[in-house]
C-alpha cells in the first residue's frame, strides 16, 4: 500500500514559543526525522523580503519645499549616524518633527523580483542622500499614500527590523502520514521533541499556553447551540464575543503566518489560523449579526440544497453533508469551507467563535464530495481530539480580547453527548523487549511513556495498563504503543548482534512463487505483452447482471469513497477493460496486456462456527487481455487479426514454463456468462487452473469496446501447487517411430475440438501421444448444423514398434467412443 504524506512547515522560532532547547535547526530536523516526524529540508525564510537590512528610524529635523518642483520637499533627517542626511522626498505627508523609516544609501529594496539599490542622486538639481519610504516600498504593508509616520516615543537610529520585530526564521518542512494527525502543529511536534530530549538527556522546558486568565465578561445570553445530528458532530463549543473591531494584526502574528506560508486577512481571521498552526484545532469565526434567531443549529438539510461557498461557487449539497445553520438557513460546511455571506468583514462588530470535533467519514466523504482539501477537512478526516475543543476555544478567545477587543459574552455553549474516554491499552515487558529487540530499562519505558503524555493507570511486575490520550487517535493496540515508544528511545540506539542466524539459501514458498511470477512476467513481455497494475476497488454495478460472479458475492465497503470504489473486485477482467478502452480510445488498438492482482468474494456458503472470516476468499490471479490485429503494417506478412487461439498459445506457454503437463490437462466448455465462448482448462485430478474465451459482448458493449476482446484469468495459486507436483526429466529419444492416423469426422456444431480431444485420450491413455485438429470445413455438402473436422492421432510405443492389428484395435476404440458419446460420423 502506498503511503501519503502532508507535509507540514514548522516555524523554527515558533516552536521555541512552547518548548526551550539548545540546538539549532539542523539539529532539530534530525531529532524530529529520528522520533518519526521526518524533516525534508530546512530553509531560511525572512518574513520581509531583504530583511529590512539598511533601514533604519530617523527623525525629520526640516522640511521645505523643492525650489523647482511643485510636490517634491527638501529635508534634513536625523538617523543617529553623524550628520543629518539631505533627503529630497515626494511624499504629501512629510513633516518637520516626524519620526520616519529611512533607507540609507547602499540599502537594497525589493518590489516583487525586482531589486532597486538606493544610491547617492541628484532630484531636479538638489543632491539626495537616502530614501523616506512609505509602507508599500519596504513590504510591510500596501499603503503607498504617503510615508509611515512613526510614534513621537521611537528611538532614533533604530534598525527597522528591530522596531518591526523582524528576525530570521527557519521552516522545518515535515512530512505527516495520515496516522500522525497529532504532528500537525506546532504544539504537538513541540511535545515529540520534548520527549526526544528527555530520553536523550537535554535540557528543555515544555509549556503550554495558559488560558487561567479566561473570563465571562458579560453573563447576558447569546448564541445558543442545538446539535441535531449527533452522529456527525461529536461534540460542538462555542462562545460570543461583543464588541470586537476588525483590523490589521499586529506584527508578530504576521510575521509567524507569513513564515509558514499563509497570507495575514484580519485580527480574528488571523487569530483562527494561528490556533489552528498552534494546536491543530481547527476554529472558524462566524458574524455574530448574521446568525438567524441568535442560533447555532448543526444538521444536515434537504438534498438538492443550493449553497454558495467562500470562494463564490454555489455547491449542491446532499443530505450526508453537515452544514451549521442559523434557524432559516446554512451558514457553513462543518468542518470543511465557511459560507459566503457568514464570515467575518471589516463591518463585523460581534463574533460567534466555533471549536468543534466532528465525524472523520463525514467530513472525508463530504470533502471528496465537493472536491475541497482544507486545513480543518485535513485534519477533521483523521479524527481530533473531542477533550480540547474548550481549551482551544478559551485560547482564542484571550487572543481576540487582545487583539480585536470586545467583551466575552454568554456562557461558553458545549454539547457533548457522547464523552470519549481516554483509550485503555496493556503492554507488557516481554513483549516490548521481544518486539524491540533490545531490553529497554523499565524506567525508560515509563519516562518516555510520561513525556507522551501516556497515563499509567496501573502497573505490574509484568508490564503496564495505560490510558492513552484521545489525541492520539492512532494509538490503541499494544504494538502502537511499543512503536512509540521505540521511536523515542531511538531506532539507532538498538544494536545489531554480532551473530547472524540465518540460512543464507533458504526460500520461503511465497519467495519461490514471486521467482516464477518473475519468470511469467518476462516471458509475457518478451511476448509483447505489457503490464497492467489496477485498484482491487471496483464498481459493484458491474456484477449486477452476472451469474459467474454474482453481485451478492461481492466483499462491500462500509464507507466507500464513491460508488465507483464500493467493492472489491471478484475478478480481474473490468480492470483490464477500462485499461483496453482508454487505450483504444487514445489510438492505440493492438493490446497485449497481462496483470497479477488478487480477487476477493464472499458466501454464506462457506460460513463456519467461530470462523467470522470463513466467508471471505481471496485468490491471487493471473489475467490476460488481447484485441486487434496480430499482425499489422508488415512487408513479409499480411494484416492478421488476433483470436482466441493466439491466446491459447499464450496460456500453454505459460504453463510449460510452470513444468505442467499441457498434454495432460483437460478443456472444458465453460458457462461463465462473462465469455459469448469460452473454456475452462482442469487437470486430470478436476483442479480447475483458470478460463479463458471470448469475451461477452454485452459487457463490451457496457464497457463501450466495440473491438473483440479475448480474455484469460489463471488462479495463480492453483498454477503453483500444480507446478509442484512436476519435476524435470530427461529421458532418451524414443527408438520406435510415432504412427499417425487421420480421420475426417462430421459433427455438430456445438462440439469442440476440446470434446474430441478428450474423449480421445480417456480411450487410450497409455500410447496415445497427441491429438491434433488440423482442417475445418463448415460450408455445402453439409447437413444443416453439422461441420466436418479432420483430425489426425499420434500413437507411440517406446518399447516396440505398434503392428497394423493395435493400431486399428485403438483406433476402432476411439471412433466407437465418438459415434457414441458426440454423434461423430466419419466422412
Amino acid at each position: 500500500m502506498q503511503i501519503i504524506h502532508n507535509t507540514m512547515n514548522i516555524s523554527y522560532n515558533w516552536l521555541k514559543d512552547y518548548l526551550s532547547f539548545d540546538m539549532n535547526p539542523s539539529e532539530i530536523a534530525s531529532a524530529l526525522t529520528s522520533t518519526g516526524l521526518e524533516t525534508g529540508s530546512v530553509e531560511e525564510v525572512q518574513t520581509i523580503k531583504g530583511g529590512l537590512e539598511g533601514l533604519v528610524t530617523g527623525k525629520v529635523l526640516t522640511c521645505a519645499d523643492h525650489p523647482d518642483s511643485d510636490h517634491l520637499h527638501l529635508t534634513t533627517v536625523d538617523t543617529g549616524a553623524g550628520e543629518p542626511l539631505r533627503i529630497v522626498c515626494g511624499a504629501p505627508n512629510v513633516a518637520a518633527g516626524q519620526k520616519v523609516i529611512v533607507a540609507t544609501v547602499g540599502t537594497t529594496l525589493y518590489d516583487g523580483d525586482k531589486e532597486i539599490k538606493i544610491k547617492k542622486s541628484k532630484i531636479r538639481g538638489q543632491e539626495s542622500f537616502g530614501m523616506i519610504c512609505a509602507e508599500d516600498e519596504i513590504g510591510i504593508g500596501t499603503d503607498h499614500s504617503g510615508i509611515i509616520v512613526l510614534p513621537d516615543d521611537t528611538p532614533v537610529g533604530m534598525p527597522a527590523k528591530e522596531y518591526y520585530k523582524i528576525e530570521p526564521d527557519y521552516i522545518l518542512e515535515t512530512d505527516i502520514t495520515p496516522n500522525r494527525v497529532d504532528g500537525t502543529s506546532h504544539l504537538g511536534v513541540a511535545r515529540d521533541l520534548a520527549a526526544y530530549l528527555k530520553q536523550a538527556g537535554k535540557p528543555y522546558v515544555f509549556k503550554k499556553p495558559s488560558v487561567e486568565t479566561f473570563r465571562i465578561d458579560d453573563p447576558s445570553p447569546a448564541i445558543s447551540v442545538e446539535v441535531k445530528n449527533a452522529e456527525a458532530c461529536i461534540r460542538y463549543s462555542g462562545v460570543t464575543i461583543k464588541g470586537v473591531t476588525i483590523k490589521e494584526s499586529p506584527e508578530w502574528m504576521k510575521n509567524r503566518l507569513t513564515a509558514i506560508g499563509l497570507r495575514p486577512i484580519n485580527n480574528v481571521v488571523d487569530i483562527t489560523n494561528y490556533v489552528l498552526h498552534e494546536m491543530g484545532q481547527p476554529l472558524h469565526a462566524f458574524d455574530a449579526g448574521k446568525i438567524k434567531g441568535n442560533k447555532i443549529v448543526v444538521n444536515t438539510v434537504p438534498e438538492g440544497t443550493k449553497f454558495i461557498t467562500l470562494d463564490g461557487v454555489e455547491r449542491t449539497l446532499t443530505d450526508r453533508d453537515l452544514m451549521i445553520c442559523n434557524i432559516d438557513e446554512p451558514m457553513c460546511i462543518g468542518g470543511v469551507f465557511g459560507g459566503l455571506d457568514s464570515g467575518v468583514t471589516e463591518q463585523t462588530k460581534d463574533v460567534f467563535l466555533e471549536s468543534a470535533c466532528f465525524n472523520p467519514t463525514w467530513i472525508r466523504k463530504t470533502a471528496r464530495r465537493f472536491g475541497l482539501n482544507t486545513d480543518s477537512s485535513f485534519r477533521f478526516e483523521r479524527g481530533l481530539d473531542p477533550n480540547q475543543t474548550i481549551y482551544v476555544l478559551k485560547r482564542a478567545a484571550l487572543l481576540i480580547r487582545e487583539l480585536a477587543g470586545g467583551k466575552i459574552t454568554g456562557d461558553i455553549q458545549d454539547v457533548y453527548p457522547h464523552k470519549v474516554e481516554p483509550f485503555g491499552v496493556d503492554i507488557t515487558y516481554k513483549k516490548i523487549n521481544t518486539l524491540t529487540g533490545k531490553e529497554i530499562p523499565v524506567e525508560t519505558v515509563k519516562s518516555i511513556l510520561s513525556s507522551l503524555e501516556i497515563e499509567i493507570a496501573s502497573e505490574t511486575p509484568e508490564g503496564l495498563s495505560l490510558r492513552v490520550p484521545v489525541f492520539r487517535y492512532d494509538v490503541r493496540r499494544d504494538v502502537d504503543v511499543i512503536e512509540d515508544i521505540l521511536r523515542i528511545y531511538g531506532y539507532n540506539n538498538i544494536e545489531f548482534s554480532d551473530h547472524i542466524r540465518s540460512t543464507l539459501s533458504f526460500q520461503t514458498a511465497t519467495d519461490k512463487n514471486y521467482k516464477l511470477e518473475n519468470l511469467i512476467s518476462e516471458q509475457l513481455c518478451g511476448a509483447g505483452f505489457n503490464e497492467i497494475l489496477n485498484n482491487s476497488l471496483t464498481r459493484s454495478a458491474y456484477y449486477d447482471a452476472l451469474s459467474a460472479y454474482p453481485a451478492a458475492n461481492c466483499v462491500m465497503l462500509t464507507t466507500p469513497l464513491s460508488a465507483d470504489l464500493n467493492a472489491m473486485r471478484q475478478t480481474l477482467l473490468f480492470g483490464g477493460l477500462q485499461n483496453v478502452e482508454f487505450n483504444i480510445k487514445h489510438r492505440h488498438k493492438n493490446i497485449r496486456f497481462f496483470e497479477f492482482g488478487n480477487c476477493y468474494s464472499y458466501s454464506e456458503d462457506r460460513r463456519k462456527e467461530g470462523e467470522s472470516l470463513s466467508v471471505y476468499k481471496e485468490e491471487y490471479r493471473l489475467g490476460l487481455w488481447i484485441s486487434g490485429n496480430r499482425v499489422e503494417n508488415n512487408w513479409a506478412h499480411p494484416d492478421e487479426k488476433s483470436s482466441v487461439y493466439e491466446l491459447k498459445a499464450h496460456i500453454e506457454n505459460i504453463m510449460r514454463r510452470l513444468g505442467i503437463n499441457v498434454e495432460k490437462l483437460i478443456l472444458d466448455r465453460s458457462d461463465s456468462d462473462i465469455y459469448s465462448s469460452g473454456m475452462t482448462v482442469v487437470t486430470p485430478s478436476g483442479r480447475t487452473l483458470g478460463t479463458y474465451g471470448v469475451v461477452s459482448r454485452s459487457i463490451l458493449k457496457t464497457m463501450d469496446i466495440e473491438n473483440e476482446v479475448y480474455f484469460a484469468e489463471l488462479s495463480w495459486d492453483a498454477l503453483t501447487k500444480e507446478t509442484k507436483k512436476y519435476r524435470a526429466t530427461f529421458e532418451d529419444i524414443p527408438k520406435f517411430p510415432d504412427v499417425k492416423r487421420d480421420l475426417a469426422l462430421l459433427i455438430d456444431k456445438s462440439v469442440t475440438f476440446a470434446d474430441i480431444k478428450k474423449i480421445a485420450l480417456e480411450s487410450e491413455r497409455k500410447l496415445l501421444k497427441d491429438v491434433v485438429l488440423f482442417d475445418v470445413y463448415e460450408g455445402r455438402n453439409l447437413l444443416p448444423g453439422k461441420k466436418s473436422y479432420a483430425v489426425s492421432f499420434y500413437l507411440q510405443d517406446r518399447e516396440k514398434t505398434l503392428n497394423d492389428r493395435q493400431i486399428d484395435s485403438i483406433m476402432s476404440t476411439i471412433q466407437k467412443n465418438l459415434e457414441e458419446k458426440l454423434g461423430a460420423q466419419l466422412r
